[in-house]
């Protein structure tokens, strides 16, 4: 494939995936990184790619939902003190990765996790509107709660976060992931913001979109000092990327959560068997 036309379906791959990510919260790298995969790129090439192309949804999508008071800023920025470190040492790990030729085998693992929190999602019940909130101590202390304005539902609707404690944990691991896979890991930030704190699935998705930027930079500085960015590559992905997130953040408002979760859950499993079935050899 020359490389204008290579180039050319680039762009419009990462427009469909800012689309994604921004509707599901994923960052688009969820997308990128298999896309690329399956077109030839060395896994941590891809993931260098991927990397910017989260930080461009994160920059349109996150100041979109900020602007329509989607995004809890208080409860996302407490969250990336766990989210921070954990990418260090997944970017850390993703270059020792690339150099003792393990890529495969991340390759599949990647596929087991998305499966893994594909399912966990769809089996959690709704969580939109109804049901008591029991906040934890440190929800109680920070004042972790809030109202966004369903257009949707044509009301306010209020939340108060509920286990912190857990919720650090899955950041935790979500920044090692972002890193390490280059997806942003926007999977496992909802999961958190969703399961642990007991968000609305909206509010879920906008605040991760505003955290997957912060947590991005810090693994895309190492792998940028690394050589595993090409800015051939990482320029027109991170233009598509950028048109694809608008158009999401103007769609999400008007969705019911439950299809903002069942999309999301969609999404993320068919990825997953597409990577696994990449890495065992079988596409």
């Amino acid at each position: 494939m020359e490389i204008g036309v290579f180039l050319a379906v680039l762009f419009v791959v990462t427009i469909l995936a800012g689309l994604v990510g921004s509707l599901a919260g994923l960052g688009g790298g969820v997308v990128v990184v298999p896309v690329l995969i399956l077109l030839g790129f060395p896994f941590v090439d891809a993931v260098g790619v991927s990397m910017i192309t989260i930080l461009a949804t994160s920059t349109t999508s996150g100041a979109a939902y900020v602007h329509d008071h989607l995004t809890d800023i208080r409860i996302g920025m407490l969250l990336e003190i766990a989210t921070v470190p954990g990418a260090f040492v997944g970017a850390v790990a993703a270059i020792y990765v690339a150099r003792i030729g393990w890529e495969d085998a991340l390759v599949i693992a990647l596929g087991i996790v998305l499966l893994i929190s594909a399912v966990g999602t769809a089996l959690r019940n709704d969580l939109d509107t109804s049901g008591e909130a029991h906040p934890d101590r440190l929800s109680r202390r920070l004042g972790l709660e809030g109202a966004y304005y369903d257009v949707r539902l044509q009301r306010e609707v209020r939340y108060r976060a509920e286990d912190t404690t857990s919720a650090f944990g899955v950041m935790f691991s979500a920044g090692v992931v972002s890193a390490l896979f280059g997806i942003g890991a926007g999977v496992f930030k909802v999961f958190a913001l969703e399961g642990a704190l007991r968000l609305p699935m909206k509010v879920a998705t906008a605040t991760s979109n505003f955290m997957i930027g912060v947590t991005a930079a810090a693994g895309a500085s190492l792998l940028v000092m690394a050589g595993y960015v090409n800015p051939i590559f990482a320029a027109p992905a991170a233009l598509g990327t950028t048109v694809g997130s608008y158009v999401g953040s103007r769609i999400l408002p008007r969705l019911h959560n439950r299809s903002v979760r069942w999309f999301f859950v969609g999404v993320v499993f068919v990825l997953g068997i597409e990577v696994l079935l990449r890495g065992f050899g079988l596409a």
